[in-house]
């Protein structure tokens, strides 16, 4: 009887029906330890340099550099993954990411590192990071049946959530453990290359059969071409357009005023000070969480219910952004973060999961390089404008915000809109 109530409980539960997916089960317990060692990486490498120069202009400017490299091969990346095994792209860029992170640990514990070599090491690394984004996100409809698609990607965003919740704060306990700064950072980076073993492993015992069918690497020519067409498609592509834009607007409206504005408003008004922006971010990544878990549990919504949906999360990021231009405490900031959360982490499932479900797999990773590169590209733009109109007017700036995606909101109430929208997600199902 017991046996009997569990394979009910997996085959109705799609989140487990996922996990008892061996490749699946594999990539994810391989791509989680590898976030936690990207965390450790992040927060180590952000410390050392500051320390190193004394100068945050310095820290900004190897971020820059990553950033850039990332935003450019990220498109190379959707071309490539889409021409070989995602697999192959992502053991790839694993190898190099984990020669890479040895290498800086072992100059930092031997005290051979020199600040212009962080500039070095940041390009190489969002270099790969770009080539593996796209392959790490066309993988997932190869191993979940698309019934469950909804159900994996719930999974792989949840943890990256989680991962993010708790990384930062255990990165930094394990560098403020040693009494010699650099120690503790090297430490930590060292961390992340055993986590790159980790994802290798994982990602070598998975069984693709249809692997040696792919197509060989393309040549410049061919890359370029490929990165053309992917563009092509979604330009001609009603829906994705609009998709696009969408995405890209809500990058524009809420990246600075959530990156800049935040720390801004803890220094400025809430009495906590850092502590203040440390928990108003957890709030938001504990939203996201939880609105991931729920787009799992809740996976077939109806489009109504869809259509309203996006219309009401629209407009309540544009209330929520334009709040924080009065909202006088750090509870309430976290509340409405949390709030906005919930609400980011259900549709990003659901829009992710209909992209993959509905564009043919030999456009998938050109797709979901576009989709990265939307957030890369206007990211920094969104972060340098919101600084610009900061040292105008802090309500300024988020009534501003608040007020570009209460127009996405409007847009959306369009018949035509929500139904080309909706039409997407769902595809030819009712």
């Amino acid at each position: 009887m017991e046996n009997t109530i569990t394979s009910t409980a997996r085959a109705r539960n799609p989140m487990v029906k996922a996990l008892t997916l061996r490749n699946f089960r594999l990539l994810w317990m391989g791509q989680t330890t590898s976030l936690l060692g990207d965390q450790f990486h992040m927060v180590a490498g952000a410390w050392l340099v500051l320390k190193m120069t004394s100068d945050p202009l310095a820290l900004g400017a190897v971020l820059a550099a990553g950033g850039i490299s990332r935003a450019i091969f990220t498109l190379i990346g959707g071309a490539v993954s889409d021409r070989v095994s995602p697999r192959r792209l992502m053991i790839f860029s694993d190898v190099f990411r984990l020669l890479l992170s040895a290498l800086l640990a072992t100059q930092i514990l031997t005290g051979t590192l020199q600040v212009w070599m962080f500039f070095i090491y940041s390009i190489l690394n969002g270099l790969l990071g770009g080539l593996f984004g796209p392959a790490a996100m066309s993988i997932v409809p190869r191993l979940v049946p698309e019934q469950d698609l909804q159900a994996g990607n719930s999974i792989m965003q949840g943890s990256t959530q989680l991962i993010s919740f708790v990384g930062p704060a255990a990165a930094g306990a394990v560098v403020a453990a040693f009494k010699v700064p650099a120690i503790g950072a090297g430490v930590a980076i060292a961390f992340d290359a055993v986590t790159f073993i980790v994802s290798l492993l994982t990602l070598s015992l998975m069984q693709l059969p249809l692997e040696h069918k792919e197509k060989t690497a393309p040549h410049i020519r061919e890359l370029i071409a490929s990165m053309r067409e992917g563009i092509v498609y979604l330009v001609q592509e009603p829906a994705l357009r609009m998709m696009f834009i969408l995405m890209a607007v809500a990058n524009l409206a809420f990246g600075g005023p959530a990156i800049v504005g935040i720390p801004y408003l803890a220094n400025t008004r809430f009495p906590e000070g850092a502590a203040a922006y440390g928990l108003i971010l957890s709030a938001y990544a504990g939203g996201n969480l939880l609105g991931i878990i729920l787009s799992g549990v809740f996976s077939n919504p109806s489009r109504k219910f869809v259509e309203g949906l996006l219309v009401f999360m629209f407009a309540m990021f544009g209330a929520g952004l334009a709040a924080l231009g009065w909202i006088p405490s750090t509870g309430l900031a976290m509340a409405d973060l949390f709030i906005l959360g919930i609400l980011n982490g259900y549709m990003l499932i659901l829009l992710i999961s209909a992209l993959q479900r509905n564009t043919p797999r030999e456009m998938l990773g050109r797709l979901m390089s576009l989709v990265l590169l939307a957030g890369m590209v206007l990211v920094p733009l969104s972060q340098a404008l919101a600084g610009i109109c900061l040292r105008w007017s802090v309500t300024a700036l988020y009534l501003i915000s608040g007020g570009l995606l209460a127009t996405c909101a409007i847009f959306l109430t369009i018949p035509s809109v929500s139904k080309t929208l909706s039409d997407k997600i769902y595809g030819d199902q009712p």
